[in-house]
């Protein structure tokens, strides 16, 4: 991050979200990429769902959303679960969901399970900004149309 300029168009930077989502991420990772994205006015910070209360903390009272991932990092969790981990998300604080495409069921054909599983975290989820992240290293050129044109 040293090396963004301030002067950067502030309307691209709400379109950004400053995410922090290794494994090894400490709360000290977590607390900076907060500041961070409040210097830079970034849209959100997309953190590991056991620091969405830290991130809350850090970003309450500004326009800074907390966003984190739900199904991540493979997307093979079974949809009860996502639901679970949308809903205590949101209980947290978060203010986004990213989840991530149930890649299987999409390489099986299994559409209306794909379409469930979405529908699902976005009932769970609230109200909030529901956004489905798509592999697409792995899916054909079929899957990824699908993906990006399914209707729930």
């Amino acid at each position: 991050m040293g090396h963004i300029k301030k002067e950067t168009n502030v309307e691209l930077n709400r379109l950004i979200d400053h995410t922090i989502l290794k494994p090894d991420a400490t709360e000290q990772d977590i607390v900076k990429r907060c500041r961070e994205a409040l210097e830079f006015k970034f849209a959100a910070v997309c953190v590991n769902p056991i620091y969405v209360k830290l991130a809350h903390e850090q970003l309450k009272n500004t326009d800074v959303k907390v966003c984190t991932v739900v199904g991540f990092p493979l997307g093979a969790n079974t949809t009860a679960v996502k639901s679970f981990e949308a809903k205590e998300a949101v209980a947290n604080g978060a203010d986004e969901i990213d989840m991530v495409i149930n890649i299987s069921y999409l390489k099986e054909g299994h559409e209306d399970k794909v379409i469930n599983d979405i529908v699902e975290v976005v009932k769970a989820s609230d109200g909030r900004i529901v956004k489905v992240i798509i592999e697409t290293a792995l899916l054909s050129e079929e899957e990824k149309i699908f993906s990006v044109q399914m209707r729930g």
